[in-house]
C-alpha cells in the first residue's frame, strides 16, 4: 500500500508543478491588447480623446476595479503588463523616429530650433530642480521633468529604462503628465484669441508646450490644418531631443555606478561593472536610424503610414501597462506635491513657449 501511495504521489507531482508554474506574459499581454482595442474605440467615437491618453486612463481603471480584475492585474497579469510597459515601449519609441525628417525640422528655421532648445532646457532643468527641492521620492523629479519637456509618457518610459527607475515612480509620472496634457486639449484653444495668437502661432505654441504627440494633434486641430501642421513639426523637434537626453541619463547612471564601485574598493568595482548601461541604449540608436531613414525619402508613403499605425498601437499597449502600475492610494500620500510640481511645470513651459513663439514668428 505504501508503494502504491508513493506511485500515486509521483504521478500527481508533475501536474501540481505545472499548476504552480507562473502564468507567464500572455495573460497580461492579452489584457493590454484588449485595452488598446477599447482605447481605439474611444478615440474613434470621440476623436477629441487621443488613443494614447485613453490607454493610460483605461490602464489605471483596470488596476482599481475591485474584485477579480484587480487581483488579475496585480497577480497573473502583472508579468505581461510589465513587459508591455517596458519592451513594447522601446519598439514604439524606435518607430516614433519615422515621424521625424531633418528636412522638415530645418524648414522651420533656426530661430524656431533655438526657441525649442530653450523651452526644453528651461523646462527640464527647472522642473528637475524644483522636484528635488520639494522632496519628491526617487526618480520622480527626473521623470516628470522629462515628460513635460520632451514628449510626455513616451519620454518617461524611455528615460525610466536607462535610469532603472522604480515602477511606481514611472507610473506616477505618466499619470501626472497625461492628466495635464489632457487638460491642455480643453484649455489651450480657449486662450488662442485672448492671447492674440494667429492660427500659425497657436499651432507652434501648442507644439512647443503640449506633452504627447496625440494631445498636440487633438489641441492644434481646433485651429485648422495649417496650425496642425506647424504644431506637429515643432513637437517633433522636441521629440528629436529625446535621444541626447536618454544618452545623457545613461552616462550619468554609468558614472554614478563607477563612482560607487571605486568607493567600495576593487571587489565592489568589479561587481558594479558587471552590468553597466550602454553609452547609447539600443532603442535610441534605432530611433536615430529611423530618423535618418525617413530623411532619405526612400520609404513610400504606405510604409510610413503602416509604421505610424504600429507605433501608436505599441505605445498604447505600453501606456496601458504603465497605467496599470499606478497605485492611487499610495499616490495620495505625495499627491499634493506631485500635482503642484506638475502645475508649475505646465505653467513654465506654456509661458516660455508663448514668449518664444511671439519673438520668433
Amino acid at each position: 500500500m505504501a508503494l502504491l501511495g508513493e506511485r500515486a504521489k509521483s504521478r500527481t507531482t508533475p501536474l501540481a508543478s505545472l499548476t504552480a508554474r507562473p502564468p507567464g506574459k500572455l495573460p497580461g499581454l492579452a489584457l493590454a491588447a484588449a485595452g488598446v482595442a477599447v482605447a481605439w474605440a474611444v478615440h474613434h467615437f470621440v476623436p477629441g480623446v487621443p488613443m494614447l491618453t485613453a490607454a493610460v486612463v483605461l490602464g489605471i481603471a483596470a488596476a482599481h476595479v475591485p474584485g477579480a480584475a484587480h487581483a488579475f492585474v496585480r497577480g497573473s497579469g502583472k508579468a505581461g503588463l510589465t513587459f508591455a510597459g517596458k519592451r513594447l515601449m522601446r519598439v514604439g519609441v524606435v518607430l516614433l523616429g519615422l515621424k521625424l525628417s531633418l528636412d522638415d525640422v530645418l524648414g522651420l528655421g533656426w530661430a524656431s530650433v533655438g526657441m525649442v532648445l530653450c523651452v526644453v532646457a528651461v523646462t527640464f532643468l527647472g522642473t528637475w530642480w524644483l522636484g528635488r527641492r520639494m522632496g519628491l521620492r526617487g526618480d520622480q523629479p527626473l521623470l516628470i521633468a522629462t515628460g513635460y519637456s520632451i514628449c510626455g509618457a513616451s519620454a518617461i518610459g524611455a528615460v525610466s529604462e536607462v535610469s532603472e527607475s522604480d515602477e511606481r515612480d514611472t507610473a506616477t509620472s505618466v499619470a501626472l503628465v497625461t492628466l495635464c496634457g489632457t487638460l491642455a486639449i480643453a484649455v489651450l484653444p480657449l486662450l488662442q484669441h485672448p492671447l492674440g495668437l494667429s492660427d500659425a502661432e497657436f499651432g507652434r505654441w501648442v507644439g512647443a508646450s503640449v506633452h504627447d504627440v496625440g494631445q498636440v494633434v487633438a489641441t492644434a486641430q481646433t485651429a485648422g490644418a495649417g496650425a496642425l501642421g506647424d504644431a506637429v513639426l515643432v513637437k517633433l523637434m522636441r521629440v528629436a531631443l529625446l535621444a541626447p537626453l536618454v544618452a545623457a541619463v545613461a552616462l550619468s547612471v554609468r558614472a554614478r555606478r563607477q563612482g560607487r564601485g571605486s568607493a567600495e574598493g576593487a571587489a565592489g568595482a568589479g561587481t558594479a561593472g558587471t552590468r553597466r548601461p550602454p553609452l547609447v541604449p539600443l532603442f535610441v540608436v534605432g530611433f536615430l536610424a529611423m530618423v535618418a531613414l525617413r530623411t532619405t525619402g526612400w520609404l513610400p508613403g504606405g510604409a510610413i503610414d503602416a509604421a505610424g499605425t504600429a507605433q501608436e498601437l505599441l505605445l498604447a499597449a505600453a501606456l496601458f501597462g504603465l497605467g496599470s502600475a499606478v497605485d492611487l492610494p499610495s499616490l495620495t500620500r505625495t499627491g499634493g506635491r506631485v500635482a503642484a510640481l506638475g502645475l508649475v511645470s505646465w505653467g513654465v513651459i506654456a509661458g516660455i513657449s508663448y514668449v518664444g513663439v511671439v519673438l520668433t514668428y
